[in-house]
């Protein structure tokens, strides 16, 4: 069995509540995750001394972490570094790697970078970056769970109209259910909630699980989350997802479980990368 703990948005600077970042570090500290997963907006606008914060946040953490970087920390108004150095701040005091990869012998969990600096409102994925994960997810034992990690979302939210998606979303989740992803994480809607790929991208396949985070530590909560805070418990083993989400309650001063959600694990199908039709992925990035 694996255990993680899924937070996003997490937005240090302005908004950020640190009652609420002393009580994720404590939950984590009691629940003992395999893995801390933090998908994006470390930061509210990208400032070295917010990212400085971000990571003293992350060190925290007594568990392994995995983060990816979100719309909000490639800077807004500093012009020339958004064009020539977007995520230099990012690079500089959080994160080297944009897209890392965190393995053991039970689960692979792959980071994806969403956002660039002039990136569309909802982000996009690379084909290049998706003809990597390709052969990464390829060369990995189908026993192992398979997890993908990015900041912004592949299926829209509920109750929020019209909503676009990530740029390339269909490839990206054509890949994963084909290859065998258990569990996509993401957040950046500041809404928690799950879906399948089924549901938004019907081929027949087993669906691959998808849970959104709402925004865990500050006070830009939207939708029916507004004003409240969210993260998921996450459990794996070799036949069931469970997903707990946890919203935080003033009034016991702790996240409290929100909703339960058991999904079966599905059967695995061994696959090839030219069954993938990956020279599709080749003309573009």
């Amino acid at each position: 069995m694996r255990r993680l703990l899924h937070i996003s948005d997490v937005h240090f600077g302005p908004p950020h509540r640190s009652r609420l970042s002393d009580a994720v570090v404590a939950m984590a500290e009691e629940r003992g995750p395999d893995l801390v997963v933090i998908s994006g907006d470390l930061t509210q606008r990208a400032k070295p001394g917010q990212f400085r914060e971000a990571r003293a946040f992350v060190n925290r953490f007594t568990a392994p972490t995995i983060t990816v970087p979100g719309n909000h920390d490639v800077p807004l108004w500093r012009v020339w570094e958004r064009v020539l150095n977007p995520f230099g701040a990012y690079r500089s005091h959080f994160a080297e790697n944009l897209e890392p990869v965190f393995r053991d012998e039970e689960m692979l969990v792959v980071g994806i970078n969403t956002a660039y600096n002039w990136t569309f409102i909802e982000g996009q994925i690379t084909l290049s970056r998706l003809t990597d994960v390709a052969e990464l997810l390829a060369a990995t034992p189908e026993r192992v769970f398979k997890v993908v990690v990015a900041h912004h979302h592949l299926v829209p939210p509920p109750r929020f109209g019209t909503q676009r998606v990530l740029r390339n979303a269909f490839e990206a989740v054509d890949l994963f259910s084909s290859a065998g992803v258990d569990l996509i994480l993401s957040g950046h809607k500041h809404q928690s909630f799950i879906a399948n790929s089924e549901e938004f991208y019907p081929k027949g396949r087993p669906p691959v699980v998808i849970v959104h985070s709402g925004t865990t530590t500050s006070d830009r909560g939207r939708g029916s989350e507004k004003d409240k805070n969210t993260c998921s418990w996450i459990e794996l083993d070799s036949e069931l997802i469970r997903v707990s989400v946890l919203r935080w309650e003033d009034t016991l001063d702790r996240f409290t479980e929100h909703s339960r959600h058991v999904y079966p694990r599905q059967e695995l199908v061994p696959y090839s990368l030219e069954g993938l039709g990956l020279g599709a992925f080749d003309s573009g990035g």
